[in-house]
């Protein structure tokens, strides 16, 4: 496939209106070819005027239309596997063969919400029949069922270029509820974004859906990212980034006219707890595997597990050794971009700053943009006393925080702010102390895992991606699995229509044959 550099609004190529831009290569520091348009408000607007105009009848088509067509995109994605995975590998240096997998993530996704879309739970239809002669007076017919908020802005991600971009659970989940997408595509890796985008333009088209279903434009600086928030056609906004990035647009968002629900997710250091007993029976296979899963993406992840507490004991000084170790042999590998090289950097100072003490380093890097492991070290008093130990390092580093009682223990776990995950450690003579803080962790999280590490995690119905804040602008929602559909759901009510006006999986006789909640039943 040959790339364009354009952007999609619609059905139309559009070219550059604001200047161009290329990707470039972390791993060689070379630029590649093509230029990429780079587009301003006036794109935005036309997109989001497409994607308005289409909303109406996108979101009314049939369950099974719908499903087929997020069932095109899938095959298109697979169509083009090897070429997206070839191309994303060039502009993240990341493993070829690992970008296929996410490719086939991604197509697994939209079959996923296919087969959601088919079985209609996600509409939550919900039927109270009239009661016309109930007493002091009667009740009229009640009808509900849950449809889509409206076009929907999604920010494409850095560190995952498929399964969290242009094809990713946002995309996915947002065209299953029945919205609109106007994506912004990241700029770290422009031509995976192109290749993606094609798959999904295609399907609208071979689906005979209007146009505006999906658009894709890039811009430099904010001021595209700010068009998107700031439009009135525009009626929510997902991102995942940083939680300045994040909270900037949530901000920008409540001070529209008619506000609007931003769901981010923004940091997380996924802190895992190693209790007394499952640390003396097997601290250094908790350690070893614990920096394995560090080192994932190079550290680049949002599940990347970055804090572990253990109580000084019988146990801690093998989990030490086998966490040096395991760093001491990691070799320097290649960032994602060059800003997220340099915010590693100084987030290593910031900690070091802070009172933590390197205990151990991987092998220097021999280029511009690799990323060194580490390991940081410091004592719960220290950690207490310094909440930017407790802040996100995106990279491949960890901090190893020794606590001397249970009572240190539960202080740490209170002093953190919201996570996407954490992690319990245990063996049975640990339960007792587990209960206890399970509580703990129930409040501060949205995921919660025992003798396994939070990265990686499955797509499923019972999947939460998500949780308190900063981890999360909302932790009523999840933003990967089936249930992500959610967010891009509002219900409405249909009182006292006749059988022939209501839609058709409310109406009298369950000719789709759909789940429906009757009276509550």
């Amino acid at each position: 496939m040959k790339l364009t550099g354009n952007l999609f609004i619609g059905a139309n190529d559009v070219a550059a209106t604001e200047g161009t831009m290329k990707a470039l290569n972390p791993t060689t520091h070379q630029l590649i070819e093509p230029d990429f348009a780079l587009g301003g408000v006036a794109d935005v607007d036309r997109a989001a005027i497409l994607a308005d105009e289409a909303f109406d009848l996108y979101s009314h088509t049939s369950l099974a239309r719908r499903a087929t067509f997020l069932e095109s995109i899938a095959d298109n994605l697979d169509a083009v596997r090897q070429e997206l995975a070839a191309r994303a590998a060039l502009e993240t240096g990341l493993p070829e063969a690992q970008l296929e997998g996410e490719v086939t993530r991604a197509a697994t996704q939209f079959r996923q919400f296919a087969e959601v879309v088919r079985r209609g739970r996600f509409l939550q239809l919900a039927i109270d029949p009239a009661q016309p002669d109930r007493l002091p007076r009667p009740r009229m017919d009640h009808r509900l069922q849950k449809m889509a908020i409206g076009p929907v802005a999604i920010f494409g991600a850095s560190n995952f270029p498929i399964s969290y971009s242009v094809a990713g659970g946002d995309t996915a989940s947002a065209l299953a509820a029945g919205s609109t997408v106007i994506l912004k595509a990241h700029n770290a890796h422009p031509g995976a974004s192109e290749i993606q985008a094609r798959a999904i333009r295609k399907a609208v088209q071979e689906n005979e859906l209007p146009e505006g279903v999906f658009s894709m434009v890039r811009g430099s600086g904010n001021a595209i990212g700010e068009a998107l928030v700031d439009h009135p056609l525009v009626k929510a906004v997902t991102f995942t980034g940083s939680e300045q990035g994040g909270m900037a647009l949530y901000r920008r968002a409540q001070q529209r006219p008619d506000p609007i629900p931003v769901f981010t997710e923004m940091t997380s250091v996924n802190p895992t707890f190693i209790l007394p007993d499952a640390l003396a029976a097997r601290g250094a296979q908790i350690g070893d595997g614990f920096v394995e899963r560090m080192l994932v993406n190079v550290g680049q992840a949002c599940l990347k597990p970055a804090i572990l507490i253990a109580i000084e004991g019988d146990g801690f000084e093998a989990l030490r050794a086998a966490m040096v170790k395991r760093v001491s042999e990691a070799s320097a590998r290649t960032m994602l971009t060059p800003g997220i090289h340099a915010s590693y950097i100084s987030g290593l100072a910031g900690m070091e700053n802070a009172g933590a003490h390197r205990v151990a380093e991987g092998s220097a890097s021999g280029a511009d943009f690799e990323g060194q492991s580490a390991l940081l070290e410091v004592d719960g008093r220290h950690f207490l006393s310094d909440t930017a130990l407790a802040q996100e390092v995106f990279g491949p580093s960890a901090l190893l925080v020794k606590v001397k009682d249970e009572d240190e223990m539960f202080a740490v776990a209170r002093s953190l702010r919201g996570q996407l995950s954490a992690a319990m450690h245990l063996e049975e003579g640990d339960m007792p102390l587990a209960q206890r803080l399970l509580p703990v962790l129930e409040r501060r999280t949205g995921r919660i895992v025992v003798n396994a590490f939070a990265h990686p995690q499955e797509v499923t119905f019972a999947t939460v991606h998500g949780g308190p804040f900063p981890a999360t602008s909302d932790s009523r929602f999840t933003s990967v699995g089936m249930t992500s559909i959610e967010r891009f759901l509002r219900p409405v009510a249909y009182q006292g229509f006749p059988d022939a006006l209501l839609p058709e999986a409310l109406r009298e006789i369950n000719a789709l044959g759909l789940p429906r909640s009757v009276e509550g039943r």
